[in-house]
Protein backbone atom coordinates (compact mmCIF):
# COMPACT_ATOMS: atom_id res chain seq x y z
CA UNK A 1 0.00 0.00 0.00
CA UNK A 2 2.20 2.72 -1.27
CA UNK A 3 1.20 5.98 -0.01
CA UNK A 4 2.54 9.22 1.60
CA UNK A 5 0.67 12.30 2.73
CA UNK A 6 2.38 16.26 2.40
CA UNK A 7 1.36 18.45 5.18
CA UNK A 8 2.33 21.74 6.17
CA UNK A 9 4.36 21.95 9.64
CA UNK A 10 3.74 25.91 9.84
CA UNK A 11 1.40 28.19 9.74
CA UNK A 12 0.81 26.99 5.52
CA UNK A 13 2.37 28.23 2.53
CA UNK A 14 5.17 26.48 3.25
CA UNK A 15 5.09 25.36 -0.68
CA UNK A 16 3.33 22.06 -0.57
CA UNK A 17 1.53 22.83 -3.72
CA UNK A 18 5.81 22.46 -5.48
CA UNK A 19 6.34 19.76 -3.68
CA UNK A 20 3.09 17.77 -4.56
CA UNK A 21 3.37 18.62 -8.62
CA UNK A 22 7.20 17.27 -8.24
CA UNK A 23 5.87 14.20 -6.50
CA UNK A 24 2.99 13.68 -8.67
CA UNK A 25 4.67 12.60 -11.51
CA UNK A 26 5.47 8.86 -9.79
CA UNK A 27 2.21 8.79 -8.34
CA UNK A 28 -1.82 7.16 -9.74
CA UNK A 29 -3.76 9.12 -7.80
CA UNK A 30 -3.69 12.88 -5.66
CA UNK A 31 -5.82 13.57 -3.05
CA UNK A 32 -7.37 16.65 -2.14
CA UNK A 33 -8.53 15.98 1.40
CA UNK A 34 -9.89 18.95 3.52
CA UNK A 35 -10.22 22.91 3.67
CA UNK A 36 -11.79 24.41 0.62
CA UNK A 37 -10.68 27.42 -1.92
CA UNK A 38 -8.36 29.57 1.48
CA UNK A 39 -5.86 27.47 0.45
CA UNK A 40 -3.82 29.14 -2.17
CA UNK A 41 -1.08 26.53 -4.17
CA UNK A 42 1.35 28.67 -6.40
CA UNK A 43 3.12 26.67 -9.17
CA UNK A 44 5.64 27.72 -11.45
CA UNK A 45 5.51 25.02 -14.44
CA UNK A 46 7.21 25.87 -18.14
CA UNK A 47 7.42 29.52 -17.10
CA UNK A 48 4.08 29.92 -16.69
CA UNK A 49 2.89 31.01 -12.74
CA UNK A 50 -0.37 29.09 -12.26
CA UNK A 51 -2.21 29.20 -8.51
CA UNK A 52 -5.00 26.63 -7.93
CA UNK A 53 -6.82 26.13 -4.95
CA UNK A 54 -9.04 23.43 -5.13
CA UNK A 55 -8.03 21.49 -7.49
CA UNK A 56 -5.08 19.23 -6.98
CA UNK A 57 -1.59 20.11 -7.55
CA UNK A 58 -0.94 17.10 -10.06
CA UNK A 59 -3.32 18.79 -12.58
CA UNK A 60 -0.18 19.28 -14.76
CA UNK A 61 0.50 16.21 -14.88
CA UNK A 62 -2.03 14.05 -17.91
CA UNK A 63 -1.52 10.55 -16.66
CA UNK A 64 -2.64 11.27 -12.82
CA UNK A 65 -6.24 11.68 -11.58
CA UNK A 66 -6.76 14.17 -9.45
CA UNK A 67 -9.62 13.37 -6.70
CA UNK A 68 -11.26 15.79 -4.22
CA UNK A 69 -12.41 14.22 -0.82
CA UNK A 70 -15.52 15.01 1.24
CA UNK A 71 -13.39 16.43 3.62
CA UNK A 72 -13.13 19.59 1.22
CA UNK A 73 -16.07 22.20 1.17
CA UNK A 74 -16.51 23.39 -2.70
CA UNK A 75 -16.54 27.12 -4.15
CA UNK A 76 -18.36 26.00 -7.23
CA UNK A 77 -18.12 29.74 -8.59
CA UNK A 78 -14.11 29.37 -7.89
CA UNK A 79 -13.44 25.51 -8.55
CA UNK A 80 -15.65 26.15 -12.13
CA UNK A 81 -12.97 29.29 -12.68
CA UNK A 82 -10.39 27.47 -11.82
CA UNK A 83 -11.00 24.80 -14.69
CA UNK A 84 -11.49 27.27 -16.94
CA UNK A 85 -8.46 28.77 -16.78
CA UNK A 86 -6.49 25.75 -16.62
CA UNK A 87 -8.01 24.48 -19.75
CA UNK A 88 -7.16 28.05 -21.60
CA UNK A 89 -3.58 26.95 -20.21
CA UNK A 90 -3.66 23.75 -22.21
CA UNK A 91 -4.19 21.25 -19.27
CA UNK A 92 -7.64 18.97 -18.06
CA UNK A 93 -7.64 17.91 -21.44
CA UNK A 94 -8.46 13.89 -20.46
CA UNK A 95 -11.51 13.11 -19.15
CA UNK A 96 -12.06 11.87 -15.37
CA UNK A 97 -8.47 13.53 -14.44
CA UNK A 98 -10.59 15.18 -11.91
CA UNK A 99 -13.22 13.24 -9.48
CA UNK A 100 -15.12 15.47 -7.24
CA UNK A 101 -16.67 13.23 -4.26
CA UNK A 102 -20.56 13.07 -4.08
CA UNK A 103 -20.30 13.87 -0.22
CA UNK A 104 -18.16 17.48 -0.69
CA UNK A 105 -19.71 20.05 1.37
CA UNK A 106 -20.92 23.02 -0.96
CA UNK A 107 -19.85 26.62 0.08
CA UNK A 108 -22.24 29.03 -1.18
CA UNK A 109 -22.41 32.81 -1.46
CA UNK A 110 -24.41 33.16 2.16
CA UNK A 111 -21.65 31.18 3.64
CA UNK A 112 -19.06 33.79 2.33
CA UNK A 113 -21.29 37.15 3.36
CA UNK A 114 -21.37 35.97 6.59
CA UNK A 115 -17.58 35.27 6.87
CA UNK A 116 -16.65 38.31 5.54
CA UNK A 117 -19.81 40.10 8.03
CA UNK A 118 -17.95 38.29 11.34
CA UNK A 119 -14.67 39.51 10.26
CA UNK A 120 -15.94 43.32 9.82
CA UNK A 121 -18.16 43.53 12.48
CA UNK A 122 -17.74 40.82 15.05
CA UNK A 123 -14.70 39.42 16.27
CA UNK A 124 -11.56 39.83 13.77
CA UNK A 125 -9.95 36.08 13.39
CA UNK A 126 -7.48 37.06 9.94
CA UNK A 127 -10.44 35.07 7.95
CA UNK A 128 -9.63 34.74 4.11
CA UNK A 129 -13.04 35.93 4.16
CA UNK A 130 -14.22 32.57 1.50
CA UNK A 131 -16.79 31.55 4.04
CA UNK A 132 -14.60 28.34 5.19
CA UNK A 133 -15.92 28.32 8.82
CA UNK A 134 -19.52 29.40 7.74
CA UNK A 135 -19.48 25.77 5.47
CA UNK A 136 -18.07 23.87 8.06
CA UNK A 137 -20.90 24.93 10.59
CA UNK A 138 -23.30 23.77 7.97
CA UNK A 139 -22.05 20.57 7.70
CA UNK A 140 -22.12 20.20 11.52
CA UNK A 141 -25.38 21.41 12.19
CA UNK A 142 -26.93 19.00 9.12
CA UNK A 143 -27.96 21.96 6.90
CA UNK A 144 -26.13 21.54 4.38
CA UNK A 145 -25.98 21.42 0.49
CA UNK A 146 -23.86 18.21 -0.85
CA UNK A 147 -22.62 17.80 -4.33
CA UNK A 148 -24.73 15.01 -4.85
CA UNK A 149 -27.84 17.44 -4.54
CA UNK A 150 -26.62 19.72 -7.22
CA UNK A 151 -27.41 16.98 -9.58
CA UNK A 152 -31.06 16.27 -8.32
CA UNK A 153 -34.29 17.52 -9.98
CA UNK A 154 -34.76 21.06 -9.56
CA UNK A 155 -37.77 21.19 -7.36
CA UNK A 156 -35.78 19.04 -4.81
CA UNK A 157 -32.68 21.25 -5.15
CA UNK A 158 -34.92 24.43 -4.97
CA UNK A 159 -36.24 22.65 -1.68
CA UNK A 160 -33.17 22.22 -0.02
CA UNK A 161 -31.30 25.15 -0.82
CA UNK A 162 -34.10 27.30 1.22
CA UNK A 163 -33.44 25.32 4.05
CA UNK A 164 -29.90 25.78 3.99
CA UNK A 165 -30.21 29.44 3.74
CA UNK A 166 -32.69 30.58 6.25
CA UNK A 167 -30.44 30.63 9.04
CA UNK A 168 -28.17 32.35 7.47
CA UNK A 169 -30.00 34.95 6.07
CA UNK A 170 -31.95 35.49 9.04
CA UNK A 171 -28.35 36.62 10.85
CA UNK A 172 -27.32 38.32 7.43
CA UNK A 173 -30.39 40.49 7.82
CA UNK A 174 -30.79 41.17 11.57
CA UNK A 175 -27.69 40.76 12.78
CA UNK A 176 -25.48 42.17 10.54
CA UNK A 177 -28.22 45.03 8.33
CA UNK A 178 -26.50 43.02 5.11
CA UNK A 179 -28.56 42.19 2.30
CA UNK A 180 -28.51 38.70 1.06
CA UNK A 181 -28.08 37.15 -2.40
CA UNK A 182 -31.37 36.51 -3.42
CA UNK A 183 -32.53 32.29 -3.26
CA UNK A 184 -33.84 33.07 -6.96
CA UNK A 185 -30.41 34.08 -7.90
CA UNK A 186 -28.42 31.93 -5.96
CA UNK A 187 -30.53 28.71 -7.21
CA UNK A 188 -29.80 29.77 -11.05
CA UNK A 189 -26.15 29.81 -10.21
CA UNK A 190 -26.61 26.58 -8.73
CA UNK A 191 -27.89 25.27 -11.98
CA UNK A 192 -25.44 27.04 -14.14
CA UNK A 193 -22.77 24.88 -11.84
CA UNK A 194 -24.34 21.85 -12.33
CA UNK A 195 -24.07 21.48 -16.18
CA UNK A 196 -20.04 22.66 -15.54
CA UNK A 197 -19.42 19.89 -12.58
CA UNK A 198 -21.19 17.17 -13.78
CA UNK A 199 -18.92 15.07 -15.89
CA UNK A 200 -16.28 15.20 -12.28
CA UNK A 201 -18.82 13.98 -10.37
CA UNK A 202 -17.62 10.78 -8.30
CA UNK A 203 -20.30 8.41 -5.62
CA UNK A 204 -18.01 6.32 -3.74
CA UNK A 205 -14.64 7.51 -3.31
CA UNK A 206 -13.59 5.61 0.03
CA UNK A 207 -14.22 1.89 -1.86
CA UNK A 208 -12.01 3.69 -4.59
CA UNK A 209 -9.04 4.57 -2.69
CA UNK A 210 -9.69 1.64 -0.38
CA UNK A 211 -9.74 -0.39 -3.20
CA UNK A 212 -6.73 1.12 -5.32
CA UNK A 213 -4.41 0.91 -2.24
CA UNK A 214 -4.93 -2.67 -1.90
CA UNK A 215 -4.22 -2.80 -5.43
CA UNK A 216 -0.27 -1.20 -4.85
CA UNK A 217 -1.58 2.05 -6.39
CA UNK A 218 0.21 5.10 -5.51
CA UNK A 219 -1.97 7.48 -3.44
CA UNK A 220 -0.50 11.01 -2.55
CA UNK A 221 -2.48 12.72 0.01
CA UNK A 222 -2.48 16.69 -0.37
CA UNK A 223 -3.04 18.52 2.60
CA UNK A 224 -4.28 22.38 2.99
CA UNK A 225 -3.20 25.04 5.33
CA UNK A 226 -0.41 24.16 8.11
CA UNK A 227 -0.66 22.18 11.47
CA UNK A 228 -0.48 25.26 13.66
CA UNK A 229 -3.49 26.48 12.07
CA UNK A 230 -5.46 23.21 12.65
CA UNK A 231 -8.66 23.36 14.62
CA UNK A 232 -7.83 21.55 17.52
CA UNK A 233 -3.51 21.85 17.77
CA UNK A 234 -3.35 24.77 16.21
CA UNK A 235 -3.05 28.75 17.69
CA UNK A 236 -6.61 28.44 18.91
CA UNK A 237 -8.70 30.67 17.53
CA UNK A 238 -6.66 31.97 14.90
CA UNK A 239 -6.85 28.58 13.23
CA UNK A 240 -8.87 26.72 10.64
CA UNK A 241 -12.09 25.37 10.23
CA UNK A 242 -10.78 21.47 9.53
CA UNK A 243 -8.34 19.34 10.76
CA UNK A 244 -5.25 19.97 8.61
CA UNK A 245 -2.89 17.11 9.80
CA UNK A 246 -2.22 13.86 8.36
CA UNK A 247 -4.50 12.28 10.49
CA UNK A 248 -7.23 14.13 9.61
CA UNK A 249 -7.32 12.29 5.83
CA UNK A 250 -8.36 9.07 7.85
CA UNK A 251 -11.89 10.40 8.00
CA UNK A 252 -11.77 13.20 5.40
CA UNK A 253 -11.36 10.38 2.65
CA UNK A 254 -13.00 7.43 4.47
CA UNK A 255 -10.16 5.52 5.34
CA UNK A 256 -9.04 3.50 8.16
CA UNK A 257 -6.44 4.11 10.88
CA UNK A 258 -4.37 0.83 10.32
CA UNK A 259 -3.69 2.19 6.15
CA UNK A 260 -0.02 2.28 6.13
CA UNK A 261 1.11 6.07 5.83
CA UNK A 262 4.20 8.01 5.36
CA UNK A 263 4.23 11.88 6.48
CA UNK A 264 6.12 14.72 4.37
CA UNK A 265 6.90 18.25 6.54
CA UNK A 266 6.98 21.02 4.50
CA UNK A 267 8.65 23.73 5.93
CA UNK A 268 10.09 26.89 4.85
CA UNK A 269 13.71 27.93 5.57
CA UNK A 270 11.94 30.68 7.52
CA UNK A 271 8.40 31.33 8.58
CA UNK A 272 5.13 33.01 7.52
CA UNK A 273 1.99 33.85 8.48
CA UNK A 274 -1.23 35.01 7.44
CA UNK A 275 -3.45 37.14 9.56
CA UNK A 276 -4.27 37.51 13.12
CA UNK A 277 -2.91 35.33 15.55
CA UNK A 278 0.52 34.69 17.94
CA UNK A 279 4.04 34.68 15.89
CA UNK A 280 6.85 34.36 18.41
CA UNK A 281 9.76 34.51 15.93
CA UNK A 282 8.09 37.08 13.45
CA UNK A 283 11.04 40.12 12.48
CA UNK A 284 8.17 41.68 9.80
CA UNK A 285 9.39 45.46 10.46
CA UNK A 286 13.19 44.88 10.59
CA UNK A 287 15.68 44.74 7.97
CA UNK A 288 15.84 41.09 7.99
CA UNK A 289 12.10 40.84 7.45
CA UNK A 290 11.37 42.79 4.70
CA UNK A 291 14.63 40.64 3.20
CA UNK A 292 12.55 37.73 3.86
CA UNK A 293 8.96 39.59 2.97
CA UNK A 294 10.57 41.05 -0.43
CA UNK A 295 12.90 38.39 -1.83
CA UNK A 296 10.47 35.68 -0.65
CA UNK A 297 7.57 37.56 -2.68
CA UNK A 298 5.58 36.73 0.48
CA UNK A 299 1.81 37.67 -0.77
CA UNK A 300 -0.80 35.61 -0.16
CA UNK A 301 -2.20 33.47 -3.10
CA UNK A 302 -5.67 33.31 -1.97
CA UNK A 303 -5.63 37.30 -0.64
CA UNK A 304 -2.76 39.05 -1.85
CA UNK A 305 -2.40 40.13 1.49
CA UNK A 306 1.40 40.35 2.85
CA UNK A 307 2.62 37.63 5.25
CA UNK A 308 4.05 38.30 8.50
CA UNK A 309 7.89 36.96 8.33
CA UNK A 310 10.10 35.92 11.52
CA UNK A 311 12.85 33.06 11.85
CA UNK A 312 12.72 29.52 11.89
CA UNK A 313 10.92 28.09 14.78
CA UNK A 314 11.95 24.53 15.80
CA UNK A 315 9.69 24.05 19.03
CA UNK A 316 6.68 24.49 16.88
CA UNK A 317 8.39 22.15 13.81
CA UNK A 318 8.89 19.62 16.65
CA UNK A 319 5.54 19.77 17.62
CA UNK A 320 4.79 19.72 14.12
CA UNK A 321 6.65 16.41 13.33
CA UNK A 322 5.02 14.97 16.23
CA UNK A 323 1.24 15.51 15.59
CA UNK A 324 2.21 13.84 11.72
CA UNK A 325 4.55 11.25 12.88
CA UNK A 326 6.56 12.64 9.92
CA UNK A 327 9.46 10.53 8.25
CA UNK A 328 10.88 13.28 6.10
CA UNK A 329 11.62 17.00 5.67
CA UNK A 330 11.10 19.11 2.83
CA UNK A 331 13.25 22.85 3.45
CA UNK A 332 11.53 25.09 0.95
CA UNK A 333 12.98 28.40 -0.21
CA UNK A 334 16.43 28.31 1.46
CA UNK A 335 17.60 30.51 -1.35
CA UNK A 336 15.49 33.39 -0.04
CA UNK A 337 18.07 33.19 3.17
CA UNK A 338 20.86 34.23 0.60
CA UNK A 339 22.51 37.41 1.72
CA UNK A 340 21.52 37.55 5.14
CA UNK A 341 24.77 37.84 7.21
CA UNK A 342 23.03 36.31 10.06
CA UNK A 343 20.44 34.26 10.25
CA UNK A 344 18.52 32.97 13.45
CA UNK A 345 16.53 30.00 14.70
CA UNK A 346 14.13 29.57 18.04
CA UNK A 347 16.04 26.65 20.23
CA UNK A 348 13.15 26.69 23.23
CA UNK A 349 10.95 29.55 24.61
CA UNK A 350 11.10 32.01 27.77
CA UNK A 351 7.71 32.14 29.76
CA UNK A 352 8.49 34.08 33.01
CA UNK A 353 11.39 32.85 34.36
CA UNK A 354 10.98 29.09 32.81
CA UNK A 355 12.19 27.45 29.87
CA UNK A 356 10.33 25.45 27.65
CA UNK A 357 11.20 23.02 24.37
CA UNK A 358 7.43 22.34 23.81
CA UNK A 359 4.76 24.38 22.38
CA UNK A 360 2.02 25.82 25.76
CA UNK A 361 -1.15 24.48 25.62
CA UNK A 362 -2.52 27.27 27.46
CA UNK A 363 -3.23 30.63 25.18
CA UNK A 364 -2.05 32.68 28.23
CA UNK A 365 1.37 30.97 28.17
CA UNK A 366 1.27 31.40 24.19
CA UNK A 367 0.94 35.20 24.37
CA UNK A 368 3.40 35.45 26.61
CA UNK A 369 6.33 33.28 24.42
CA UNK A 370 9.76 35.12 24.37
CA UNK A 371 12.25 33.05 22.04
CA UNK A 372 15.74 32.12 22.59
CA UNK A 373 17.72 32.16 19.52
CA UNK A 374 21.00 30.45 18.16
CA UNK A 375 22.30 32.51 15.69
CA UNK A 376 23.92 31.37 12.47
CA UNK A 377 26.60 32.48 10.18
CA UNK A 378 24.77 33.34 6.91
CA UNK A 379 25.76 33.51 3.08
CA UNK A 380 26.20 35.59 0.43
CA UNK A 381 26.17 32.95 -2.36
CA UNK A 382 23.65 33.03 -4.85
CA UNK A 383 22.09 29.25 -4.46
CA UNK A 384 19.61 29.39 -6.56
CA UNK A 385 21.64 27.53 -9.50
CA UNK A 386 22.88 24.45 -7.36
CA UNK A 387 22.13 21.30 -9.11
CA UNK A 388 23.57 19.38 -5.92
CA UNK A 389 23.19 19.51 -1.88
CA UNK A 390 27.29 19.27 -2.11
CA UNK A 391 26.78 21.98 -4.06
CA UNK A 392 25.49 24.42 -1.44
CA UNK A 393 28.11 26.59 1.26
CA UNK A 394 29.29 25.41 4.48
CA UNK A 395 27.52 27.81 6.63
CA UNK A 396 24.20 26.74 4.65
CA UNK A 397 24.88 23.08 5.11
CA UNK A 398 25.71 24.20 8.53
CA UNK A 399 22.23 25.79 9.27
CA UNK A 400 20.34 22.99 7.10
CA UNK A 401 22.35 19.71 9.53
CA UNK A 402 21.52 21.69 13.10
CA UNK A 403 17.94 21.67 12.00
CA UNK A 404 17.85 17.85 10.38
CA UNK A 405 19.49 16.59 13.96
CA UNK A 406 17.64 19.33 16.06
CA UNK A 407 14.37 17.67 15.10
CA UNK A 408 15.67 14.00 14.65
CA UNK A 409 14.82 13.97 11.00
CA UNK A 410 16.20 13.63 7.66
CA UNK A 411 15.84 16.65 5.46
CA UNK A 412 15.26 14.74 1.78
CA UNK A 413 13.97 17.79 -0.28
CA UNK A 414 15.98 21.10 -0.61
CA UNK A 415 13.79 24.14 -2.61
CA UNK A 416 16.09 26.61 -4.12
CA UNK A 417 14.19 28.09 -6.74
CA UNK A 418 10.06 28.16 -7.42
CA UNK A 419 9.97 25.89 -10.67
CA UNK A 420 10.36 22.32 -10.29
CA UNK A 421 13.74 21.93 -11.64
CA UNK A 422 15.01 24.40 -8.76
CA UNK A 423 14.54 21.22 -6.20
CA UNK A 424 17.76 19.24 -4.87
CA UNK A 425 17.70 15.44 -3.69
CA UNK A 426 20.51 12.96 -3.39
CA UNK A 427 18.84 10.59 -5.95
CA UNK A 428 15.74 9.15 -7.01
CA UNK A 429 16.28 6.54 -4.48
CA UNK A 430 15.42 9.33 -2.52
CA UNK A 431 11.66 9.99 -4.13
CA UNK A 432 11.31 6.02 -3.61
CA UNK A 433 12.12 5.56 0.13
CA UNK A 434 9.53 8.49 0.60
CA UNK A 435 6.74 5.81 0.24
CA UNK A 436 5.81 2.91 2.31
Amino acid sequence: MPSLTVIGSQWGDEGKGKLIDILAKQTDYVVRYQGGANAGHTLKVKEKKIIVHLVPSSVFHPEVTALISQGVVLDLESLCQEIQTLKEHGFLNRKKQILISDSCTLLLDHHKQLDQAREQKASKIGTTGKGIGPAYESRASRKALLFRDLFEEDKQLLDKLKKSTEESHFLLKNLYQIKPLSLEESFEKLKTYRKLLREYRFQNMSLFLNTALKKNKKVLFEGAQGTLLDLYHGTYPYVTSSSTLAGGLFSSCGLGPLIPMKSLAAMKAYTTRVGEGPFWTECTNTPEGKHLQEKGEEFGATTGRKRRCGWLDLVALKYAVRLNSSSSLAVMKLDVLSGLDEIKVCIAYKIGFQIFEDLPSSMKDVENVKPIYKTFKGWSEDISSVSSKKELPPSCLNYLNFISQSLNIPIDIISVGPSRFKTLYDSQNVLDKLWL
